[in-house]
């Protein structure tokens, strides 16, 4: 058993981990991105909850709505950006299947499916 308190505090933070899937904290600032327009994990599917705050993700060039409370299914191999849009912090929780980063949040070669 693995445990942990998440503090969400600035940047993107892996928290746990097993060999089947791995979850991150990721907070960005008003007016700030996540990755970029061709930012996509090659071999990871990304589950991003919203914990608080308002933006937008862009996926395969198109923009969906964030708040509090949504959760949106990132496919291995999409393109794609989350953005504040808002006047607070976005803090997002985030599983990644199988794990993505290393443990510094270096991006890992892809997995197997």
């Amino acid at each position: 058993m693995k445990r942990k308190q998440l503090q969400f505090g600035k940047g993107f933070r892996v928290a746990l981990g097993s060999a089947r899937v791995q979850a991150a904290e990721m907070v960005i600032p008003p007016g700030g991105a996540g990755g970029d327009a061709s930012n996509r994990h090659r071999g990871a599917d990304q589950w991003l909850f919203v914990v608080a705050g308002s933006g937008s993700a862009r996926i395969n060039g198109k923009r969906y709505a964030l708040r509090r409370g949504t959760l949106v299914l990132i496919e291995r191999g999409d393109r794609h950006e989350i953005r504040n849009d808002g006047r607070a912090l976005l803090r997002t929780l985030n599983f990644y299947a199988p794990p993505a980063y290393t443990a510094d949040g270096d991006e890992l070669p892809p997995g197997k499916p």
